[in-house]
């Protein structure tokens, strides 16, 4: 059994919450923000300041994240129950219906808990996880005749749910995450509003937008991209400062360093034919079979698998190969990595296919936690994993300190918690000074090019966003 004994800054995380009833932490990868926010939790629970606690998190951290912070620290947390309400329909509602103080439960169950609990909502104090899950909210609040406020508005059916119960059922609710901004400034509008139902940011995201953002010129009017005035930047983070708390591992941990290398990959002759009479036609024919992109959104992932290496011919999976020229690229950064495991990671299942067979030792990431185990004791030499299976709170560290991308999306939140399960965090935190070497296989002349420079745009967003928010006496 292990007490906490909380690092220099995890005092203020722990601080801040107990503080202000509804507020946002943004606390990078690795810092320790779930423990700091347990003593809060454990503190609420002792005071009588909350009865019951729900934390809302992706599905891998609500079963084991959680769960496995109060078995580590048992003598500081060993007091607290706690039940995951994940899994069947049964499961889920005995977890809900027992006495655990804190119930965890994934974000895909959210619309499923507030339409059954809703009217004997439980919880008067919820913890958001990863919070920028709720970005996709657009609701606003509005004031009947007879003065009572009511939601309207759509968006994402988690978030909106959520929003039903968030300011009528719910007294504290805590925003975390470590990717505050993964699109941008306008995801803050969500995070905010379960903050302040709309005081500091505005009460819709149209007002929010029309107040800080203008349309892209020459985006589509049905479907239109904004982007932020030359004063927005400063104006959001200055409306949200008192609320807001941020912590980075880099103030505060003497980091190895992060090495980053892009492979260039030149698709063969027929390939680039193809990729340039997708990009041109928005169809191709292959191995006898048409496959066309009737949007600009399909369009986009059509070609990402023409630079990957392969292309999905139907909607039921099947694909056919098109080159294997980011297979080459994987070998040469075996070879160079002289015996050391590498952790890659890839975006579409053919991509996944295609790398276990090429490389008969390689294991694919799936549920079974063996697999983690073997990683971390150098068991396994290629660990195969999709970003969004990779990411939130796996240790990958003592596996090795090499990974890859064989190919690209445009999430940037999964690819910075993806690259952090080994990332300079983790492995300063393990106490291993080896830098961090990053490959990632860009398709040459490719769209893939345009999707690497954008998440290194978005994550120059957050970045500022993060250093504007530090300034809380919080000294590295």
């Amino acid at each position: 059994m292990t007490t906490f004994v909380p690092r220099p800054y995890q005092p203020a995380i722990t601080n801040h919450i107990i503080d202000n009833p509804r507020c946002n932490v943004f606390a990078g990868m690795g810092v320790g923000k779930t423990p700091a926010t347990l003593e809060a939790i454990s503190t609420l629970l002792l005071l009588g300041e909350v009865r019951r606690v729900l934390i809302v998190a992706p599905k891998r951290v609500a079963v084991s994240t959680w769960p496995g912070e109060i078995a580590h620290f048992r003598e500081s947390f060993g007091h607290l129950t706690m039940a995951v309400a994940v899994g069947t329909e049964k499961e889920r509602r005995a977890a809900i219906e027992s006495s655990a103080q804190i119930v965890t439960i994934n974000f895909d169950n959210l619309t499923w808990l507030v339409e059954n609990y809703g009217a004997t909502w439980p919880f008067d104090m919820v913890v958001a996880d990863e919070a920028s899950r709720l970005k996709g909210l657009r609701v606003s609040i509005q004031t009947s005749k007879n003065g009572k406020k009511f939601l309207t508005g759509q968006g994402a059916s988690r978030a909106k749910a959520l929003a039903r119960v968030a300011f009528t059922r719910i007294t504290r609710f805590v925003s975390l995450t470590g990717t505050p901004a993964p699109n941008g400034l306008q995801d803050l509008w969500a995070i905010s509003f379960f903050s302040d139902a709309g005081k500091r940011l505005g009460t819709s995201f149209t007002a929010f937008s029309h107040r800080w953002f203008r349309a892209v010129p020459g985006s589509d009017v049905k479907q239109q991209n904004i982007e932020p005035l030359p004063y927005a930047d400063e104006q959001i983070r200055s409306a949200i400062k008192d609320i807001t708390i941020a912590i980075e591992a880099r103030d505060h941990f003497d980091l190895p360093p992060l090495f980053v290398y892009h492979f260039k990959v030149e698709l063969p002759p027929a390939a680039r034919k193809l990729y340039k009479q997708m990009e041109t036609s928005l169809f191709i024919e292959l191995a006898g079979k048409p496959i066309e992109a009737f949007t600009a959104g399909a369009m986009t992932q059509k070609l990402l698998q023409l630079s990957s290496g392969a292309a999905y011919t139907d909607d039921k999976g099947s694909w056919e190969l098109v080159h294997d020229g980011k297979i080459e690229a994987l070998e040469s950064v075996v070879e160079e990595a002289a015996g050391m495991p590498v952790l890659v990671f890839f975006h579409f299942k053919s991509d996944l296919a295609r790398i276990l067979k090429a490389f008969p030792k390689a294991v694919h990431l799936g549920d079974d936690p063996k697999i983690i185990e073997h990683w971390n004791a150098g068991k396994i030499q290629m660990l195969v994993a999709h970003p969004q299976s990779a990411g939130h709170g796996l240790s990958l560290q003592h596996g090795s300190n090499i990974m890859c991308y064989f190919s690209s999306n445009w999430n940037l939140e999964a690819d910075l918690q993806a690259q952090e399960r080994l990332g300079p965090t983790r492995q300063a935190q393990s106490g291993y000074k080896r830098p961090v070497f990053l490959h990632r296989l860009v398709g040459a002349g490719t769209i893939e090019e345009t999707v690497v420079k954008r998440l290194k745009t978005k994550a120059s967003v957050q970045d500022a966003l993060m250093e504007a928010m530090k300034d809380r006496g919080i000294s590295p």
